[in-house]
């Protein structure tokens, strides 16, 4: 049997790579504490041990083999949890923590005040052309997007509506997903919709035609070009005038909007 130190020159591209395997490796072992990803962790950890074996005793295209798939998996986990990589490059020894939103229990609010102050966001966000994509969560959870995001965790407010969608503000690339009458998330990218349509939209109103694609949620699309409004509900895009906007919006929100 050969060991790897029986083999003489040790190739510079294998040292090269074990030394970018082990190095990276190390820093995506952290990076899963903090964000408490258990299964991947374990999954990372029994990869790395038959790599080290297959090093070991110079089983090259296994080592290769194994190194590929790991560098695959911690490219998705990361992409899957991105909003947490951001914390965690700005301080990669900080436990992430992320306040919990009970989506099993629906608060009892003032629907028509919440509408109210929905309808004055939007419109004020039309007429100075402020883009922005607000998503409004019904039946389908929307978990999966939201840990993606940057927890937000506060009531709706048309002013702090403003303050997200402000041009410049880290959070106003993308959307905000609103649960109830709390906003839980803002900076949510979503998949763009792969529809052909006859108009050409851009990636605000393709990814809120996305997310109605694969949810019940109800999107509103404010262009940044025109000031215009827009619906996004059953993979579907519907303009809307101002002044029909409050009258439009509670008859979605009201109606079964289920996706088959």
């Amino acid at each position: 049997m050969q060991f790897i130190w029986d083999v003489a020159p040790i190739t510079n591209w294998i040292i090269a790579l074990s030394l970018i395997v082990i190095v990276y490796g190390i820093l995506f072992f952290v990076y899963l504490s903090t964000i408490r990803r258990t299964g991947p962790f374990i999954f990372l950890c029994v990869s790395f041990v038959i790599s080290a074996v297959c090093f070991v005793f110079n089983l090259i295209f296994p080592f290769i083999l194994i190194t590929v798939f790991m560098a695959i998996v911690m490219i998705v986990v990361s992409t899957a949890n991105i909003g947490d990589l951001n914390q965690f490059v700005a301080n990669p020894f900080k436990k992430i923590k992320t306040k919990s939103v009970n989506f099993g229990v629906e608060k009892i609010f003032d629907r028509a005040d919440f509408n109210k102050k929905i309808e004055t966001a939007v419109l004020n966000l039309s007429k100075s052309k402020t883009g922005a994509i607000i998503t409004f969560e019904k039946n389908k959870s929307l978990k999966n997007f939201i840990k993606n995001g940057v927890p937000v965790n506060a009531p709706v407010t048309p002013e702090l509506l403003y303050t997200i969608f402000y041009p410049g503000t880290r959070l106003h690339d993308g959307a905000t997903i609103i649960h109830g009458d709390q906003i839980v998330a803002s900076a949510v990218f979503y998949n763009l919709t792969t529809q052909p349509f006859a108009v050409k939209y851009g990636s605000r109103h393709r990814a809120a035609i996305g997310i109605s694609e694969v949810s019940d949620a109800v999107t509103v699309v404010v262009s940044e070009e025109t000031g215009r409004i827009s619906f996004a509900v059953n993979g579907e895009l519907e303009p809307v005038d101002p002044d029909n906007f409050l009258r439009v919006f509670e008859t979605y929100m009201s109606e079964d909007t289920n996706i088959e």
